[in-house]
């Protein structure tokens, strides 16, 4: 089995976000299924103790850039990074998230919504999905999230970003198909990660870790274009999409959102 992802979506992985949380939980799990990787987040420290420790457990070669995806010379960073080895799978982990009431928020601060999570992996999937397609395999794996799947009062930019990520990989997915690569949406819910308890949030609600998210997306890439990670999340989502109206499942966003945060 790890012989075969090797061979499907290797030698190399691009994962951002790869400092904590699912980017690193993404990096762990590639590197035991012996890919190569290159791991791109804002903060050099915990991204250079995180690539030494693969290194050493798993005989892989590690590179890392320190970068915000956000940049617009995003893809001559990733380029000079890879160094012309064959990237196999890009995995776009990174995402930046405008908490609050929508007209509160500064518009720099919406524009790094749109910079991160949608021109971020637009760029990406079209720059390395060129690539794939000239080698006849690859992966590419979104990371986005159940507030994609609706308006989402006091997320509002960052749950339209997450619908676009969504839409984009449902796309590609058949689009990609003839072209031998794989492409995949994977929703997360409420995840235990640094990112999640530095929003400081007022509810307690259901976590999920890192690890089993990333294990669903891979267990899903290729098999189908969107995967919603985690049992509740899928019983959640199919409340939401199928039994509520659409109204209905915009109030309830924001009534749990605002409990949450306000």
């Amino acid at each position: 089995m790890t012989d075969g992802f090797r061979e499907r979506y290797g030698p190399w992985a691009l994962v951002t976000g790869a400092s904590e949380g699912i980017g690193e939980s993404f990096a762990r799990s590639l590197a035991a299924r012996g890919l190569n990787l290159l791991l791109v987040a804002r903060r050099a420290g915990p991204l250079d103790a995180l690539a030494a420790e693969l290194r050493a457990a798993h005989g892989i070669q590690v590179r890392t850039a320190t970068a915000d995806v956000a940049r617009p010379d995003l893809l001559a960073v990733l380029d000079a990074l890879a160094g012309g080895e064959e990237v196999g799978l890009v995995v776009h982990n990174a995402a930046f998230s405008a908490l609050g009431p929508f007209l509160e928020r500064s518009f720099a601060d919406l524009q790094q919504v749109i910079d991160v999570n949608c021109r971020a992996p637009l760029a990406m999937a079209h720059h390395f999905g060129k690539k794939m397609a000239a080698r006849g395999r690859g992966g590419i794996v979104l990371m986005t999230s159940l507030a994609g799947g609706q308006g989402t009062p006091m997320v509002a930019s960052y749950a339209a970003s997450k619908a676009f990520e969504i839409v984009l990989a449902e796309g590609l997915w058949d689009e990609l198909r003839p072209a031998g690569i794989d492409v995949l949406a994977c929703r997360a819910g409420a995840t235990r990660t640094p990112s999640y308890e530095a929003s400081r949030p007022r509810k307690k609600v259901p976590l999920m870790e890192a690890g089993p998210v990333v294990e669903e997306a891979l267990a899903a890439l290729g098999r189908q274009p969107v995967v919603v990670a985690g049992r509740l999340n899928r019983a959640v989502n199919f409340v939401m999409q199928r039994l509520l109206s659409r109204s209905a499942a915009i109030r309830f966003m924001g009534k749990h959102t605002r409990k949450m945060y306000e």
